[in-house]
């Protein structure tokens, strides 16, 4: 009997033991999948800490995924190729423009904005899309949508659709359960799926004529829908690039913040609507009332003017990590300079000082715009400096999966 009691209890404890051992290892695999995780307000792979060394690359053609204008609209080979010189050059992310205005008709919506369906072209793209990244090991932050779906220039029927999507309940979750659900669900299972941005700079949505001036709370609850669904399908992080601090803080001089965890839920009450961090974009004309971002952290009250220059923080709440997920691959020019304390000051278009300021300051990462030169911002030989000396400066944070 005695020997029967003590085997039992061998049993017992060993059962323990292999539960746990399965626990932790479970625990391991979820940390060691090669995924981008947020621990204390930074971001870590395989449990070591990476610094978006980023880019943005926001598209190769204009509406490439699902564009209807022929068959071999995207081309695969360009972006395994662009990914290659971006990787060399120490770029461990790429922000990239899913839809741009959807005037490719890849996402089917009705009159009233519904969302009704996908073109199997616009999946099909985006498999040999995700493959390519997975095969460079670059991060993708996948921005869904952009104002200019609600922009009249160009698709003023397709634009009315878009503002009537947002006007509706019903018309905002038919883009949840229509696009965004199958979106995560096709991909998520995909580690270089680093994030999902919403909406690109969704203010002006809000601000201009154009573009519709659309109130802030059926803005918000779009954004407040989709990053539940997100969450509550995938481990993707999710977060919204507005286009300055102005709709991304809360407090005196800014228009409070619209992207919040309260203002989200208070939309639409579920725990699941929040964004992961905080992706402002940085311009020019941007530094006259907020300052620089690189020079001040992303964190703590706006000091200074724009006659002396500002010191202190950007006025984000600490509550997430933040990254300046657009600005000029140029760097800082001379108007931006006044905006900056004496001190502090580089010199005009000294990108590699943008770049490591911002990591100095508590940023959690870069993404110049762009790598491909689609405008007047410039290009990879802009920021290629920059990019390399972070890497070799502080490589065990740009590829530290390596």
């Amino acid at each position: 009997m005695k020997n029967c009691l003590a085997l039992i209890i061998i049993c017992c404890l060993l059962t323990v033991c292999i539960n746990g051992e399965n626990e932790n290892e479970e625990d391991i695999e979820i940390i060691k999948d090669g995924r981008i995780t947020i621990k204390d307000n930074e971001f870590f792979v395989n449990g070591k800490r990476i610094w978006i060394n980023g880019t943005n690359t926001p598209w190769n053609k204009w509406n490439e995924f699902g564009s209807n204008h022929n068959v071999n609209y995207y081309d695969d080979t360009w972006w395994d190729n662009h990914f290659a010189e971006l990787r060399e050059a120490g770029v461990n992310a790429v922000r990239v423009w899913i839809n741009c205005n959807n005037g490719s008709g890849a996402i089917i919506i009705d009159t009233d904005g519904l969302i009704t369906g996908v073109t199997d072209k616009h999946w099909s793209d985006l498999d040999l899309f995700f493959k390519t990244a997975e095969r460079n090991q670059m991060y993708i932050m996948a921005t869904l949508l952009s104002f200019d779906h609600f922009q009249n220039t160009g698709f003023r029927p397709a634009a009315e659709r878009w503002r009537n999507m947002l006007k509706s309940d019903d018309a905002s979750m038919s883009f949840v359960t229509n696009y965004t659900i199958p979106f995560v669900e096709r991909y998520k299972d995909n580690p270089w799926l680093w994030s999902i941005d919403i909406c690109n700079e969704p203010d002006w949505v809000y601000e201009n004529e154009n573009c519709g001036k659309i109130p802030w709370d059926r803005i918000s609850y779009f954004m407040a829908i989709n990053a539940a669904a997100i969450h509550e399908n995938s481990k993707i992080l999710v977060t919204v690039g507005l286009s300055s601090s102005k709709y991304n803080v809360d407090g005196s001089g800014y228009e409070g913040n619209k992207v919040s965890d309260s203002y989200l839920q208070s939309l639409y009450p579920n725990p699941n609507a929040y964004l992961d961090f905080w992706s402002p974009h940085y311009y020019t004309w941007v530094g006259e009332w907020f300052g620089v971002p690189f020079y001040v952290k992303p964190y703590g009250s706006r000091q200074g003017n724009s006659s002396t220059g500002y010191f202190g923080g950007w006025g984000l709440d600490n509550s997430k990590p933040a990254i300046i997920a657009e600005f000029s691959a140029k760097g800082t020019n001379n108007t931006d300079r006044q905006y900056i304390r004496a001190q502090e000051r580089p010199e005009e278009n000294n990108i590699i000082s943008d770049f490591e300021n911002a990591y100095l300051n508590g940023w959690q990462g870069v993404m110049p715009w762009t790598s491909n030169g689609v405008d007047s911002n410039g290009d990879l030989s802009d920021m290629k400096p920059a990019t390399m000396y972070m890497l070799e400066k502080y490589g065990d944070i740009i590829f530290p999966h390596l």
